[in-house]
């Protein structure tokens, strides 16, 4: 049986042109054998209070601790769901994935709500339905995710008892578990000893051992060959793998082999990422990115300490204000690659995150996000972050609440460009390559938001399926640059893959001005020699200019847009874009350019929640065929 892989396949055999910089910062700090003597005992570095020590979790749950009690009240009569082998299987016989996720993620939401909720009560009242979930979990065959099981030799969607994978599922499971274990093992013992023996038992076996036997997990990084992707998974999975050896390992010898191990590791995503900071995957996957190497940098600061800290490094503290700087308002966000248009961030890892770096701007910004959200009482089953959230509400609620303003942002080594304007012009445009981690072919594309609306967009990415991390990922339309803001150069879309990239990518902050050369991102069949595109933010207006020379002229350019309003094209020269009280009006010549619209239904739910029914294509194109030549763009503003 043919079997496509998942998530990473297509991604981790191919090689990229990402920087790659030695720094090894964590490996610096310390070695394994100064690692011995750095961690502490549990005791000392765990700063929440015992499970009997009520006047301690009072004090850390505040005024959430009611909110909390009625969270974990809701699964007090929760059924237990099982996870079939069909569910599975069901992701390689139709791609779904969330048939088998769906069922899984209850049972852990419940768990984790359960937990949270007898915490911050502690009247043992949602023991047993914790002891339910342990037991359901335990009983389980595998906690790794369908999506992620074809890592495994035999290529298949059903947990092979052969073969223990750790992936995000497994490891953000190990860790509530192991937090579970650590705080609540003695109430366990109150009904029978075996359960927390085989609680721990588990943990051991599907993460302990597995990590320490393997360094072939390609998240892990360690046998890293230059040029290959190293992402979110990577801080990700170890931040959880951190937890539960830190918790469950008693053997000091072999604690501290395992810290190092996944410091090692860690170092790897750190040399990955460039000094800049930005994260190419988009903020939606910031929380998991550098949110994740937050987390698990402040596990490590506590676990020795303060005696392993990074937080001073000038390269971490760009990572976090990223987030801050690619928020445009009212919930709208830059998104490039799979990242969604909407979001903001998790106002609580935020603050923290700003704390350590020392970062006011990113303190300010959580503050101002949290003026419309309420705090979360539970962070999904993320233990760690659910209760530091718990710890810096008060905190966050006394903070100055501001977002970025600043004029510009410029990230050289990851080519991000964000300018704004007096006119409410907020202009997101990027060079970059096509092999990023959650790649679009999208060099050159950019956004448009009038007053934090948007009117030229990036639609995003669909749901999840096998087919959208497998072979087939750019017949999706929304991976295409036929469907961002970017031509079609003698018929032909760019390419994925690491050589097609942007050259000369300059940006002038006096003039406000971003220019790259796009055609390394099209193959020989596009004939381009040069494809100049700049972007021009000043008088009022946005210029978008494509001077360009081809080896020959096969078919007519196509200039395509991707918009939110639907496109008037009523009057030649001009193009016409209102949505939500805001209107502004491209002009084109008219004599080079045969304007056309295609709509395009909102169908998957993913995408519909952000955009609503519709999006459209505006696609102008070229009427005459010509070796060389420019096309201008200008974008205004219109008062209403």
């Amino acid at each position: 049986m043919k079997y496509l892989f998942v998530f990473l396949a297509i991604l981790i055999s191919t090689t990229s042109i990402a920087s790659y910089t030695e720094r090894n910062l964590l490996q610096k700090e310390a070695s394994e054998q100064q690692l011995r003597s750095y961690i502490l005992p549990t005791d000392q570095w765990v700063k929440y209070p015992a499970y009997s020590n009520r006047i301690g979790w009072d004090s850390i749950t505040g005024n959430l601790k009611n909110k909390i009690i009625q969270d974990g009240e809701a699964y007090l009569n929760y059924e237990w769901k099982v996870v079939k082998a069909t569910d599975y299987l069901e992701f390689e016989r139709s791609g779904s994935r969330a048939v088998m996720e769906t069922p899984f993620n209850a049972n852990n939401t419940a768990l984790g709500r359960l937990v949270y909720a007898e915490l911050a009560e502690g009247k043992g009242r949602f023991m047993e339905q914790i002891i339910n979930g342990v037991w359901h979990a335990c009983e389980m065959s595998s906690w790794v995710l369908s999506a992620h099981l074809s890592a495994q030799k035999s290529k298949r969607s059903l947990p092979d008892y052969h073969e223990e994978i750790i992936d995000l599922g497994s490891g953000q499971l190990g860790s509530l578990l192991s937090w579970t274990w650590y705080f609540l093992h003695e109430q366990m013992d109150k009904t029978d000893t075996i359960i927390a023996s085989k609680l721990r038992k588990n943990i051991r076996e599907r993460i302990l051992i597995p990590y320490m036997a393997r360094s072939d997990y390609w998240w892990q990084a360690l046998n890293y060959t230059p040029g290959t992707l190293v992402n979110n998974w990577n801080p990700w999975c170890n931040s959880n793998v951190l937890i539960c050896f830190l918790l469950l390992e008693d053997n000091a010898d072999a604690r501290s082999a395992a810290v190092y191990k996944t410091m090692q590791s860690v170092d790897k995503f750190i040399n990955y990422v460039n000094e800049d900071g930005a994260c190419e995957e988009g903020p939606s996957y910031w929380g998991h990115a550098a949110g994740k190497l937050y987390d698990y940098l402040q596990i490590l600061y506590n676990a020795t300490g303060g005696r392993l800290n990074l937080f001073s490094k000038p390269m971490i503290k760009n990572m976090g204000e990223y987030i801050a700087h690619s928020y445009v308002g009212n919930g709208w966000v830059v998104n490039f690659a799979d990242a969604s248009a909407k979001g903001g961030g998790d106002a609580g890892l935020i603050f923290r995150y700003g704390e350590a770096v020392n970062s006011n701007m990113m303190q300010r910004f959580a503050a101002y996000l949290q003026q419309t959200n309420t705090l979360e009482t539970g962070v999904g089953i993320d233990f760690f972050r659910t209760i530091e959230n718990w710890s810096c509400a008060a905190g966050l609620s006394k903070t100055d609440p501001e977002s970025p303003s600043d004029k510009y942002t410029w990230y050289p080594q990851t080519q991000f460009c964000y300018m704004k304007d007096e006119q409410g012009f907020f202009l997101a445009a990027k060079g970059g390559y096509n092999n990023e981690s959650h790649n679009h072919n999208d060099v050159g594309t950019f956004s448009l938001y009038l007053n934090t609306t948007p009117m030229f967009v990036d639609a995003g990415v669909g749901t999840y399926t096998r087919q959208t991390f497998s072979n087939e990922r750019y017949s999706i339309w929304t991976m295409q640059s036929n469907y961002h803001n970017l031509p079609m150069i003698n018929g032909k879309p760019e390419q994925f893959g690491a050589e097609y990239r942007a050259k000369d990518v300059q940006f002038d902050e006096r003039l406000m001005r971003f220019s790259m050369d796009i055609s390394g991102a099209y193959n020989a069949d596009a004939s381009v020699k040069s494809w100049k595109r700049t972007y021009d933010l000043s008088n009022n207006a946005l210029t978008i200019e494509d001077a360009f020379t081809l080896a020959e002229a096969k078919q007519p350019n196509q200039e395509n847009f991707l918009t939110w309003a639907k496109p008037d094209i009523t009057t030649p020269g001009t193009v016409v874009l209102e949505k939500d009280r805001q209107k502004l009006q491209m002009i084109y010549d008219a004599a080079l350019f045969t304007p056309s619209i295609e709509e395009i239904p909102q169908t998957d739910p993913r995408l519909s929640s952000v955009w609503g029914e519709h999006l459209y294509r505006l696609t102008l194109t070229a009427k005459k065929m010509q070796v060389s030549g420019k096309y201008k763009f200008i974008i205004r503003r219109v008062r209403q």
